[in-house]
């Protein structure tokens, strides 16, 4: 099978050709995804004209994307302090989404937020792409095209579109993980480092590169138990860009806050953090003790489908780096103790937990298939029109 060939090897030339056959095995993946995302964005511009809302406002000007905006704009020092004495201060977010933002606002006719929107249709193409690349080397073609298209139809599917950071950042991180999975150690160093400067999570690339890079080196070691490091150049070199993103932001907001903690407390102000669960455990207990028993039973449902999605893959044997990076994802998100109604948005850069259910529609008949993913895009279009038209994300 051909690998995606922007290779540390091949000339321009060849890589081009490489970067441009890859593209055209991609166009069946690219245009079912944009169907189904475009399909949301219909679906949201109609609810939002009927309940008197304007669409692209939702999608650019709300909730995080604000936050985005203002970095973007004034840069990072500016705090909320809130009633209960808790401060709310942009150091929490990430710096790669607003520095495009302000680049791009600079270069085009564009405010902050629809440079976001603008970072935010690109990335999340990128990432539909990474995502059929992935599932091509894995289980072929029509694998690949059902891992976009489901990614794209997820309930949550429309935070891809809004000028957030998930879209970046699973691109990101998913071109970094088809770089190590096709022994580019260089481009998965770089792209883990640009991860590391989207979202926290980068946390969990990094963990995956360095499992990579582990295990190679375990199963290149010699009889006599050593390795040939000089053999492994862009393996180390790739190794040691993978956390620079990720670390130099973290010590970046210590020096500025006077703490090697300093990022932490600024979660802490958020009343964010990680405390293993029991908050989020709490918060489901309630819910099934209470008046709201449907809404908890469905939490639970949905949590153990989740869950049973990563054990068939470990079970299915998936390499390593996308077990790592999907379980990390995932186990961040069910254990953050705060903005409970987020953890499905913090769970959607795991498309890792897709690779099953991807395999398995690619081996229906097509009109099945597609009926399946129909259904599923239509479910995910409605979804994301209530969902933002309401509480939406906080």
């Amino acid at each position: 099978m051909t690998d995606l060939a922007f290779s540390a090897t091949a000339g321009p030339a060849a890589a081009g050709r490489g970067a441009g056959a890859a593209l055209r095995r991609a166009v069946p993946a690219l245009a079912a995804y944009a169907a189904i995302r475009l399909l949301g964005l219909v679906v949201l511009a109609v609810w939002s004209a009927a309940a008197g809302k304007d669409w692209q406002t939702l999608l650019s000007a709300r909730w995080d994307s604000l936050w985005y905006t203002r970095v973007a704009e004034q840069g990072y020092g500016y705090a909320v302090l809130l009633p209960g004495g808790e401060v709310h201060s942009n150091l929490a977010f990430f710096p790669l989404l607003p520095w495009l933002e302000r680049g791009l606002s600079a270069l085009l006719p564009l405010s902050a937020a629809g440079a976001g929107l603008l970072v935010s249709a690109a990335a999340s193409v990128a990432a539909a792409w990474a995502l059929y690349a992935t599932g091509e080397r894995l289980n072929g073609p029509r694998a690949g095209v059902t891992l976009a298209a489901l990614w794209a139809a997820v309930p949550i599917g429309i935070v891809q579109s809004m000028a957030y950071s998930e879209a970046l950042f699973t691109a990101l991180a998913a071109w970094a993980l088809y770089a190590v999975l096709t022994g580019r150690w260089l481009w998965a160093g770089v792209l883990t480092s640009l991860a590391g400067l989207t979202r926290p999570v980068g946390a969990a690339v990094v963990a995956a590169v360095w499992a990579a890079a582990a295990l190679h080196l375990w199963r290149e070691r010699s009889r006599e138990g050593r390795v040939a490091w000089r053999q492994h150049g862009r393996l180390l070199a790739g190794a040691v860009l993978a956390p620079l993103g990720w670390c130099g932001f973290f010590l970046w907001v210590a020096a500025r806050e006077g703490s090697l903690t300093g990022y932490l407390d600024i979660q802490a102000g958020w009343n964010n953090g990680f405390d293993g669960g029991l908050a989020f455990a709490a918060f489901t207990w309630r819910l099934l003790t209470g008046p709201a028993l449907p809404a908890g039973l469905a939490l639970v449902a949905g949590v153990a489908a989740v869950l049973w999605l990563y054990v068939l893959g470990v079970r299915q044997g998936r390499p390593v780096p996308l077990l790592v990076y999907g379980g990390l994802v995932l186990a961040l998100a069910l254990t953050a103790k705060g903005y409970f109604g987020s953890k499905p948005r913090l769970m959607l850069p795991a498309y890792p937990l897709l690779l099953p259910p991807a395999a398995a529609l690619a081996r229906w008949r097509p009109r099945y298939a597609a009926a399946v993913l129909g259904v599923l895009a239509a479910g995910s279009a409605v979804y994301g029109a209530i969902w933002l038209n309401g509480s939406g994300p906080p």
